[in-house]
């Protein structure tokens, strides 16, 4: 009697094949939500440190211009009176040509709300404003930061009025509009940079 040398192959049954899928799809699932994760990550740190250099950048650039500036505003009524003295303001203006003759460079920096609210995030905007003999001639303005959560101009005067030093308290919140959206429950931190400056012809 001869015996069948090749045993029958039996197949998976339809349990073990759904307990197969069930591991594959947790597996799957566990992969893709590490992988989210990362993304993530990587999507806070590269804003954030993107957001962090521009920022340090226009306060160097300002604190600059602020330090070889002349005749500040805002300005307050009384600079004896400490309820205005210091005074906070949403922007700051300075100029920073002048030749006598009324011909002169205007820059003011200043903190623009949204069109849609009051409330934020703000934009930090350049003006400069070029005048003739005494008449206006042109004007350019341009965005400095987006996604500004607050900036303040503190400047403390002294009698003339002179100002005597201007702080800059500049609240960033780190945003790459070119980036993908991965859930509006992912948040960066912000970034906050407070700096003062004098006057250069104080220093005198």
């Amino acid at each position: 009697m001869r015996t069948n040398l090749h045993a029958r192959r039996r197949a998976f049954s339809m349990i073990e094949m759904l307990i197969a899928l069930t591991i594959t799809a947790t597996l799957l699932t566990a992969s893709l939500a590490a992988l989210d994760a990362s993304f993530k990550g990587y999507k806070s740190t590269t804003e954030s440190a993107s957001t962090n250099v521009v920022t340090r950048m226009v306060m160097q650039r300002i604190m600059s211009m602020i330090r070889n500036g002349t005749t500040f505003g805002p300005y307050p009524v009384d600079v004896l009176d400490r309820a205005q003295n210091p005074l906070t303001s949403t922007y700051i203006e300075f100029e920073t040509e002048n030749d006598g003759a009324g011909n002169r460079r205007v820059v003011r920096i200043e903190r623009r709300d949204p069109a849609s609210a009051s409330t934020g995030p703000y934009e930090l905007w350049y003006v400069q404003t070029d005048f003739v003999s005494g008449a206006q001639s042109s004007q350019v303005e341009r965005p400095l930061i987006t996604g500004v959560t607050e900036v303040s101009f503190t400047m403390e005067y002294d009698v003339g009025p002179r100002l005597r030093r201007a702080t800059v308290d500049l609240t960033v919140k780190p945003n790459d509009y070119q980036a993908a959206k991965f859930g509006s429950d992912f948040e960066t931190p912000t970034i906050r940079l407070v700096s003062s400056v004098n006057p250069r012809r104080l220093d005198d």
